[in-house]
């Protein structure tokens, strides 16, 4: 069966019987590949109770069904497994991670703003978490801004009431609890958009909540760290 040369799409023969056999393979490709949605990345092994029409990036120790298909596109489809081999330059969105990767012929990467011919580049990324308050003065999140990255800022949304003694709060990191704003309401959808002046993480960085006014008892904030990283050249 002759084959398309970019999404391997089966091509109709001259008097070919079952035609329309070969027509729906080429449209279910088309149907799963356009729009490309990642439900995973590389993914050893099948999923369970994987979705009709879902689409998992194969790992490099492939297991079980994936075995021997490293590298490449697991479409499921009427009960069974397709594979497809993507060409470098090809996009998809990671609805789990709700972002664009692009194939860059061996794993599937983050797009870059700049790149260099062999290798390296800038990235503009956003990590975001959901702060649960524990009673106190101050609440401290997990290490958001990676090593060496260079922070532009931190936004942020009430997502369940800030209760307390407080009348507002702030937010920053340890060495300047105010860096990001204070003076914000405790109410849901009370929010934050604090940008800074480029400035570089040197180690991992946590974010700082502080109770203006009194104290925390609760509430949750949901908070967005965004920054800039700087990718090394291939490896050789």
């Amino acid at each position: 069966m002759t084959l398309s040369p970019n999404l391997a799409l089966p091509f109709l023969s001259a008097a070919q019987a079952q035609k329309h056999v070969t027509v729906n393979e080429a449209l279910t490709r088309l149907d799963r590949v356009v729009q490309l949605r990642l439900s995973g990345i590389d993914t050893n092994l099948p999923p369970a109770n994987p979705a009709e029409g879902s689409i998992y990036a194969v790992g490099a120790t492939a297991q079980d069904d994936f075995a021997g298909h490293a590298g490449q596109l697991a479409l499921f489809s009427n009960g069974g497994w397709d594979y497809i081999t993507p060409a470098i330059g090809w996009q998809g969105y990671d609805v789990s991670a709700r972002e664009i990767l692009r194939f860059d012929g061996v794993t599937w990467q983050r797009p870059q703003i700049s790149g260099a011919p062999l290798g390296g580049g800038v990235e503009v990324r956003s990590a975001s978490l959901d702060l649960v308050i524990a009673p106190g003065a101050s609440a401290t999140t997990d290490p958001i801004f990676p090593e060496r990255s260079i922070g532009l800022g931190v936004t942020g949304l009430v997502t369940s009431t800030l209760t307390g003694t407080l009348s507002t709060w702030a937010i920053g990191v340890a060495d300047d609890p105010l860096r990001f704003g204070s003076g914000i309401s405790l109410g849901v959808n009370s929010w934050v958009k604090g940008p800074q002046a480029p400035l570089v993480y040197w180690s991992p960085t946590a974010l700082t909540l502080t109770a203006e006014g009194g104290v925390f008892s609760g509430g949750t904030v949901r908070l967005v760290a965004h920054y800039i990283e700087l990718s090394l050249p291939d490896w050789v």
